[in-house]
């Protein structure tokens, strides 16, 4: 079987790939067993004295106190409550910045494509020490004001993007039955631009979620910095890894959840923004007997020919 693209792989080449692939899998294997049994090994420091490994019961009794898994869950509630504000914002400003960049104004689209393309290329970090520094803003303020400027020019420009894919005939039809073109824009272009750029906008909001560790440079009481600043200095060094995978796995659970959110949404609004949906099954037609839907025209035909119908004999 040849496609149009490539040529379909021959009994050689299938067995091929999958001696590669098993061949793949027990490197891979191996290389996390080997992973494990060395963070596990004992460690000997530059003094001689002997540390236990990292998987050792003494580096995570730490986790018995209550007082570490309220200090770790406060900072996943900052985390949380950090994200939650930025996103609301981003998504406003995602808005304004989408119709600025598809306005038909010039004089005000390129100052929004200035401010965009300054935004998009300004490190987040940045942009918090100078709203920090700046302004005076508090820690708070000035990771959700740099979480959501950044954030929602990249927002901005995936709506851009979705109102751009439309087909003219929507913005046409809109200003044909009376609506303006703001009104256009709202009623007409923007709901099926949002729906079809939900996935991308979902995705970016995870990015943001994820971009809140940032806020620890600027003194935010957030995860990163709960466990691994606050705790590890309280606790000391010795539970510094401890610590680390607990933060990682908290993060990972956060962001896999909202990804499994992300792939729900699409699936849902797939079929009314034009996504890609699985293809319905279609019962086949069943061919209809020319004789039984048009008998009056075959009567017709034969007592043209001198053929006696069937009623006539």
């Amino acid at each position: 079987m040849t496609s149009v693209l490539y040529d379909a792989p021959g009994p050689r080449a299938i067995v091929r790939s999958r001696v590669l692939s098993i061949v793949g899998i027990i490197v891979i294997a191996a290389g996390l067993v080997w992973l494990v049994l060395a963070l596990g090994a004992p460690k000997v420091s530059a003094n001689g004295a002997e540390q236990p490994g990292l998987w050792d019961a003494s580096r995570w009794d730490v986790f018995l106190d209550v007082q570490v898994w309220r200090t770790l869950g406060q900072g996943a509630l900052n985390t949380l409550r950090m994200a939650a504000v930025a996103a609301v914002f981003a998504l406003v400003l995602g808005v304004l910045f989408s119709f600025g960049r598809a306005s038909d104004t010039r004089w005000i689209r390129l100052p929004t494509t200035i401010v965009l393309e300054f935004v998009r290329g300004m490190p987040v970090l940045l942009m918090m020490l100078f709203i920090l520094l700046v302004f005076s803003t508090g820690s708070f303020w000035a990771g959700v004001a740099a979480l959501s400027v950044y954030n929602g020019a990249i927002i901005g420009e995936a709506l851009r993007a979705g109102i751009a894919s439309l087909p003219r005939g929507q913005r046409e039809a809109g200003l044909a039955i009376g609506l303006t073109p703001i009104a256009t824009r709202f009623r007409i272009e923007f709901p099926q631009a949002f729906r079809q750029m939900l996935p991308i906008i979902i995705a970016q909001l995870v990015v943001l979620l994820k971009d809140t560790s940032l806020s620890f440079v600027v003194g935010y009481e957030e995860l990163l910095r709960a466990g691994l600043y606050n705790l590890t200095n309280f606790f000391g060094s010795r539970y510094s890894f401890s610590f680390f995978l607990v933060v990682l796995a908290i993060y990972l659970t956060m962001n896999l959840l909202l990804s499994w959110l992300a792939r729900v949404i699409a699936r849902r609004t797939g079929s009314r923004s034009g996504g890609v949906t699985p293809d319905a099954k279609v019962p086949p037609v069943k061919p209809v007997d020319p004789e039984i839907v048009y008998p009056a025209a075959l009567g017709n035909q034969s007592g043209g020919a001198g053929i006696p119908s069937a009623g006539g004999l």
